[in-house]
C-alpha cells in the first residue's frame, strides 16, 4: 500500500540515528573533559572529529547489514582520506574503538550487533562505501554524520542528518538533535549551561531535555518528534513520538529568524537587511547546523534564510533531511526564486537561485521572496 511505502526504511533510519546520537553524546562528553580530542582539519579547513567518522562508519555498516551491501548507496560528507593527514595519528584507532562501542549497544535500539568486533579494515570499508554521488535515478541514502562539527566541538548544537532520495526526490528524513533542549529559550545558552542546570535541579533528569529525533515521510503530511532514550531504557517504535507542526505566526514583527552561526559561508549582512525590510523585530536565533530546520518544524522559529557567499555550493546532505521534515510539518522551503530545491543533480544543490528560504507558512514565505527581488540589486553578495 502507498501509505506503507518507505515505512521500513523510515523505521530503520530512526533507529540508526538514535544509535548515532548516543555515540555523539559519549564522544562530546569526552571531548569536553579531556584534551585528547582527535580533532583534525580537512582540506577546506573545516574540523572533523572521531564522531563524524564513527557515525558514518556505524550508519554505513548498519544500513548495509539490514538492506544488503549491494542495495545500499550512500552519499556522505566524510572519506577515508582524512586518515592520511599528518595530524590524524591515533584518530583511526579511536574511530574503530568508538564504532565497536556503539555497535555493542545496537540491540538496545532494536538492531543487530555484529557477531565479532569489527577490525580496522572493516571500519575503513564502511566509511569508504559512502562514496555515491547521488543523481536522478535509484535510491541513495544521504548522510551528514555530524552537521555542525564546530558546534559539536564547542559543546553546542549539532545534528545527525539522514535522508533517503528515490529517483531524485527526498522521500524521508531523520534529524537527530542531541542537544536540542525542551525549553526553546535554552537554545541561546551553551550546552554546558544546560548540563550544570540539570545537575543542580531537583526536577527530573529530562527537565531541560536530553535531545530529540525528528522524522518525516514525504506525502504523509506528518512530522514526528521522539525524545532520546535514557541509558537504562530500550527504544520502542514509535517510542511515544508526538506530532509536531510549524508555528502559526505570520506577522513578521512576531516571527523569529534562525541564522547560521558561521560567517564563513553565509552573508549575514544581507540576511539582516532583508529581515529588517520585511519587518522582523525580534533578535535572530543563531544556531549551528540543521537544528535550524528542527526549530522551524517544531514551531520554535518561523524563518531560516541562507545566502551563501560567492563560490560556495550547497551540499545535499546539509539540507535533505531538514527540508522534508519542515515541509511535512506544514512549512515551505524553496530557493530565493521560489523554486523547490533540486536534490537530483548529485552532491550539490545545482541551479540554486541565490539562496534558501524556509518558512513556517506561505504568508511569511511570499513576503521574503518579494523582499529578495526588491533588494537583491543593492546587495553585495
Amino acid at each position: 500500500m502507498e501509505e506503507d511505502k518507505y515505512a521500513r526504511e523510515l523505521e530503520v533510519a530512526v533507529r540508526v540515528v538514535h544509535v548515532a546520537c548516543a555515540l555523539c553524546g559519549r564522544v562530546q562528553e569526552r571531548l569536553l573533559t579531556t584534551s585528547n580530542d582527535h580533532v583534525v582539519s580537512k582540506d577546506d579547513d573545516s574540523p572533523v572529529t572521531v564522531a563524524d567518522l564513527s557515525v558514518q562508519a556505524t550508519i554505513s555498516w548498519l544500513l548495509s547489514e539490514i538492506f544488503g551491501v549491494q542495495n545500499v548507496s550512500i552519499v556522505a560528507e566524510e572519506d577515508i582520506e582524512t586518515f592520511s593527514k599528518d595530524d590524524s595519528a591515533g584518530l583511526l584507532e579511536a574511530v574503530v574503538n568508538t564504532v565497536n562501542e556503539s555497535l555493542a549497544f545496537a540491540s538496545k535500539y532494536g538492531l543487530q550487533s555484529p557477531e565479532t568486533t569489527l577490525g580496522t579494515s572493516e571500519v575503513l570499508e564502511a566509511i569508504g562505501r559512502c562514496n555515491s554521488t547521488g543523481g536522478p535515478s535509484g535510491r541513495h541514502w544521504v548522510l551528514d554524520p555530524v552537521d555542525g562539527t564546530l558546534g559539536f566541538v564547542r559543546g553546542d548544537q549539532y545534528a545527525v542528518a539522514l535522508a533517503l532520495i528515490d529517483d531524485g526526490k527526498v522521500v524521508l528524513g531523520v534529524l537527530g538533535c542531541p542537544n536540542y533542549p525542551v525549553k526553546t529559550e535554552w537554545l541561546n545558552y551553551h550546552y554546558q549551561y544546560h548540563k550544570k542546570a540539570s545537575q543542580s535541579s531537583s526536577t527530573t533528569p529530562d527537565a531541560w531535555g536530553k535531545g530529540c529525533v525528528l522524522y518525516a515521510r514525504r506525502g504523509s503530511g506528518e512530522a514526528w518528534l521522539q525524545s532520546l532514550i535514557p541509558e537504562d531504557k530500550m527504544l520502542e517504535w514509535p517510542n511515544c513520538a508526538r506530532l509536531i507542526r510549524v508555528s502559526s505566526i505570520d506577522d513578521p514583527a512576531l516571527a523569529t529568524l534562525c541564522e547560521p552561526v558561521e560567517r564563513a559561508n553565509s552573508n549575514h549582512s544581507f540576511t539582516a537587511g532583508l529581515a529588517h525590510s520585511v519587518g522582523l523585530r525580534k533578535q535572530p536565533l543563531r544556531v549551528h547546523s540543521m537544528v535550524k530546520y528542527a526549530a522551524i518544524a517544531r514551531g520554535d522559529a518561523e524563518i531560516f534564510m541562507k545566502f551563501a557567499k560567492s563560490g560556495y555550493k550547497e551540499k545535499i546532505w546539509d539540507h535533505a533531511a531538514g527540508v522534508v521534515i519542515v515541509e511535512e510539518a506544514g512549512g515551505v522551503v524553496t530557493d530565493a526564486g521560489g523554486r523547490p530545491l533540486d536534490f537530483s543533480k548529485g552532491m550539490y544543490l545545482e541551479g540554486l537561485d541565490r539562496g534558501i528560504i524556509a518558512c513556517s507558512g506561505l504568508t511569511l514565505h511570499e513576503k521574503f521572496i518579494g523582499a529578495v527581488y526588491a533588494s537583491w540589486d543593492s546587495s553585495n553578495l
